[in-house]
């Protein structure tokens, strides 16, 4: 029999494709980074739009008693940030350390975990590690004015917190001797920088006295040696120098010292010391910091005087209430 020639031929196989495992890869590597990309974008609206403080948890800070008055001496490592708050609930926020993301982040908490009736905001001076963390505390708190130091500064820390007060509206006005800030028998009052003259920044930082509930207390910023020498001089002259109308000042009555420059060798005199012959000494420093503060000879001073001593680098956080003559300090162990 014969074939039929238009009889169908078997069908050919179509070549298979090879896989590529460069393209598998890049779609790989494409797909993560999209991900990644969408999260990111996440993550920054909702930065945007949320407060910073609104996603940290607030510390539980005991509550302020009736007609109390309290120092608040917070542990930001190598820098310094101190928070008076008055008998009203009304609060002023020294120094804000140095700005690092651990560091911030625990001032942010501490302050949330207050209930504040008002905050008010003193930059001492313009150095990295006391108004580092300011423009985060602008940003995130309802600040009704800030204190500036006489001498500016064209820092990145410096000019981000005034930048912060401009956007917000937040009044300014430079802090000089005599100044008074707070309420009716409870105030802070600056007996040092001068208003004119100044050109060191630490000499020029802001010195303040506080007096509120019967005890009295000296925040000494960064200043050294000869600038508390110089303002023993003054005092030596007239006792009434650094009085500001109502707010009086008397440097034989200290009963708190926030002692100068972190403890540095060449802050704390033993003749300003010896005047001003503080009870409690508070120290704020980093642990394992780089300039060994506080120095052995401050230490040494501070204990000749007989002042007790308390370091945050040690101790952390410090709380000292105030009430009718007294007071108690605690450290509050929040880290």
């Amino acid at each position: 029999m014969e074939e039929h020639a238009n009889a169908p031929s078997e069908p050919t196989p179509l070549p298979r494709k090879k896989k590529d495992p460069d393209r598998k890869a890049l779609i790989k590597h494409l797909t993560i980074a999209g991900v990644s990309a969408v999260l990111v974008l996440a993550i920054a609206l909702l930065f945007y739009f949320l407060p910073f403080r609104e996603l940290l948890p607030a510390y539980a800070i005991p509550a302020r008693g009736e007609g109390e008055m309290r120092l608040h001496f917070i542990d930001v490592g190598e820098g310094d940030a101190t928070l008076i708050e008055f008998p009203s609930g009304n609060c002023l926020l020294i120094d804000g350390g140095d700005g690092s993301l651990e560091n911030t982040n625990h001032l942010i908490r501490y302050l949330g975990g207050l209930e504040m009736k008002s905050l008010s905001v003193v930059s001492s001076h313009a150095d990295a590690d006391h108004c580092g963390g300011l423009q985060s505390v602008i940003e995130n708190f309802p600040v009704e004015k800030l204190y500036l130091p006489v001498l500016p500064s064209d820092t990145g820390s410096y000019l981000g917190m005034v930048e912060a007060a401009e956007q917000r509206g937040v009044e300014t006005e430079t802090l000089t001797r005599y100044g008074c800030i707070g309420e009716e028998g409870a105030y802070a009052v600056c007996i040092s920088p001068y208003s004119a003259g100044e050109e060191e920044s630490n000499d020029s930082s802001a010195v303040l006295y506080v007096r509120g509930c019967g005890v009295n207390a000296l925040l000494g910023a960064d200043i050294s040696s000869a600038r508390e020498r110089r303002l023993l001089g003054e005092w030596d002259l007239d006792n009434e120098i650094f009085n500001s109308g109502n707010c009086e000042v008397d440097l034989r009555d200290v009963d708190i010292l926030r002692v100068s420059h972190h403890g540095s060798a060449s802050s704390s005199a033993a003749e300003w010391l010896q005047l001003i012959d503080p009870e409690v000494a508070v120290i704020s420093c980093g642990r394992d910091n780089d300039y060994a503060h506080p120095a052995e000879e401050t230490i040494a001073r501070l204990t000749e005087c007989g002042a007790n001593i308390l370091r945050l680098d040690e101790v952390g956080d410090v709380l000292i209430t105030l009430h009718d003559g007294s007071y108690i300090a605690q450290p509050l162990n929040l880290k």
